[in-house]
């Protein structure tokens, strides 16, 4: 707009001026000059009209009501958190008010007074919500859940596509939000494991979507978000090249298990870590592997193709970029497109008779199987995603070794159909890495899996094989600082002898006093098998005195058999030890999970 002097009270050299700033001003300053206009005060003296200007003391104007959101994640290992945050930045700098909080501390009741809401949230295992979702996922899905015509949303879906259930609980949520009445302001996205451009887009759009105000309002967030050091510049992205300076096999002779203990220089990189975040590994493929399969494809492993805007050899693709060892059913479906094999085709139209298949093979199984195909290279290297990043949890206190992180792995490896299998990083880590290579890798925050601030707060700490790794950096983190709450280790594998991960280390934390009690269970020393929640059992009335006492609960390793079963132990002794019904002892686990006293690092 601008000003004339026949439509305004002001001669040309005030609308010239006008005229000038108006345009040079920001809405909020705009808001803020009609503010402090109206505190010139304007009085009439006898017949001719003076004005006299009473200037008020400069103060904010009355801001006009914001745009208000509530950004919510369910998150297992802190993605869909970092992401939610990330939105909730992006927001209040366009002058929205936002609220970014996880969905165990969000209170279900103050769903219907909600105008705007936002879900980032993680699919957990086989389709089930994460640790911190369960609640409002239930919720959702109730009677008790709320007519929700009023409100706007959208929700950013984390996954994986090698399992059967990609993103089922982002889908839930979306589906069951539009079911309640709520408005899509941007259409669902699904993300796989490599998730940061299209996460990155909805969070673009979804600002976009929202109209702001002018209104400057603060960020409230749950927690305060925890980032890479600022100086760093090493990311998933960029991921930093760090020295091996140890990788020594924990098990002893005669072990059924090989675990190694990893150390890694970061000296210069600016990372930062704390105790309870992972490290991720960027792996490449076994050479023999890519070898064969460029071999049953038929190709010329220096054939050129592109990936994004890299022109590379095929070899160099499927050894470093691409994933080869994982059959996921989008990808056997892809390949379908390229070959006329009946078995192939039955195989996808029965119902999980592709996840019978797939089990514990590989991209070469299913060339060799399912083939002739009519593919190029290129067609072929457009069926695969990048190799996803594995997390291994930080077995090190920075505070200990401040240029170094430690970590324990797990070889994996089986035969099947004649050949043998080995991981993809644990594979590399345990036949071809030695002192002073390098590897890839970047760190993981995981803000959901902390030791508690307060140092004398007790700890009970539950983990089985490389489960135990977080927990060697919790102790030797308390041993630095001096903390002084009690600690309790349960810990379980096959054999004391061959399979006591870190033994001395515990013994000494034990002498020392940073660790309080140590109980062991090894499961093949025994006529009958013994496992931690056995141990657990044992100790009932204690383990529920520490937990009365506010005792921090942690349990870290393979979620199907350990977790759950651990889980299903603990509710036992909740409600023997505390007379509790079997719904008030699951009403006592929530509590705690609700106040971050019963965090799990499972997978």
């Amino acid at each position: 707009m601008t000003l004339n002097v026949l439509s305004s009270p002001f001669d040309e050299g005030q609308i010239k001026t006008i005229n000038e700033l108006i345009p040079s001003l920001t809405d909020y300053q705009k808001i803020w000059l009609t503010g402090y206009l109206s505190g010139v005060q304007v009085t009439t003296q006898g017949s001719g009209i003076s004005q006299s200007e009473s200037i008020l003391p400069i103060q904010e104007p009355i801001r006009a009501a914001p745009q208000v959101a509530t950004v919510l994640y369910g998150s297992q290992t802190g993605n869909a958190q970092g992401i939610a945050e990330k939105l909730g930045k992006k927001l209040s700098e366009n002058g929205v008010g936002v609220t970014v909080s996880s969905m165990s501390a969000f209170k279900h009741n103050n769903l219907k007074k909600l105008t705007n809401l936002f879900i980032v949230a993680s699919t957990h295992g086989e389709g089930d919500p994460p640790d911190n979702a369960i609640g409002f996922h239930e919720y959702l899905f109730s009677k008790r859940a709320p007519k929700l015509d009023h409100v706007k949303f959208s929700v950013l879906a984390l996954g994986d596509t090698s399992y059967e259930f990609f993103c089922k609980t982002g889908i839930d949520f979306d589906e069951q939000l539009a079911k309640l009445g709520a408005q899509r302001i941007v259409s669902r996205v699904d993300c796989d494991l490599d998730y940061e451009e299209l996460a990155d887009q909805w969070v673009e759009e979804v600002a976009g979507g929202l109209s702001a105000s002018t209104s400057q309002a603060p960020l409230q967030t749950e927690t305060k978000p925890i980032g890479v050091n600022k100086h760093a510049v090493y990311s998933k992205k960029n991921p930093f090249h760090a020295e091996v300076l140890a990788n020594i096999n924990l098990n002893g002779r005669g072990s059924n298990k090989e675990t190694y203990h990893v150390e890694l220089s970061i000296e210069g990189a600016g990372l930062t870590f704390e105790p309870g975040d992972s490290i991720g590994i960027v792996p490449e493929n076994d050479l023999s592997l890519v070898d064969a399969l460029i071999s049953s494809l038929g190709f010329d492993e220096k054939t050129k193709v592109k990936l994004q805007d890299e022109e590379l050899s095929l070899k160099e693709v499927l050894q470093t970029k691409l994933e080869i060892t994982v059959l996921s059913k989008p990808v056997l479906q892809k390949m379908a497109s390229f070959t006329d094999n009946e078995e192939l085709a039955n195989i996808l139209v029965q119902d999980n008779s592709w996840k019978d298949y797939a089990y514990g093979r590989d991209l070469l199984d299913a060339i060799e199987q399912f083939g002739p195909f009519t593919w190029s290279a290129q067609d072929f290297i457009k069926l695969l995603r990048k190799i996803p990043a594995r997390l291994y949890s930080i077995a090190s206190s920075q505070r200990a070794n401040e240029e170094e992180v430690h970590l324990t792995i797990g070889k994996v490896s089986y035969e099947q159909g004649g050949r043998a299998r080995l991981g993809v990083c644990s594979g590399q880590i345990a036949e071809r890495l030695t002192e002073g290579e390098k590897l890839l890798i970047y760190v993981h925050k995981n803000p959901n899996f902390r030791l508690p601030k307060d140092n004398q707060t007790p700890i009970i700490m539950i983990g089985a094989g490389t489960g135990i790794a977080p927990f060697r950096s919790f102790i030797e983190d308390r041993a630095e600082v001096g903390g002084e709450g009690k600690s309790w280790l349960f810990f379980g594998d096959q054999h004391f002898v061959t399979d006591f991960l870190y033994q001395t280390e515990w013994q000494s934390w034990l002498k020392e006093g940073a660790l309080t009690n140590l109980t062991v269970a090894f499961s093949r020393d025994t006529e009958h098998k013994v496992y931690v929640q056995h141990r657990l059992r044992e100790n009932a009335n204690e383990v529920y005195e520490w937990l009365e006492q506010g005792a921090v609960l942690y349990v870290c390793g393979d979620e199907k058999n350990m977790a759950a079963d651990v889980d299903k132990m603990l509710n036992t002794i909740i409600a023997e030890q505390g007379g509790k019904s079997a719904d008030e002892a699951a009403q006592y686990i929530n509590k705690l999970k609700q106040q971050q006293r019963y965090q799990r690092d499972v997978y």
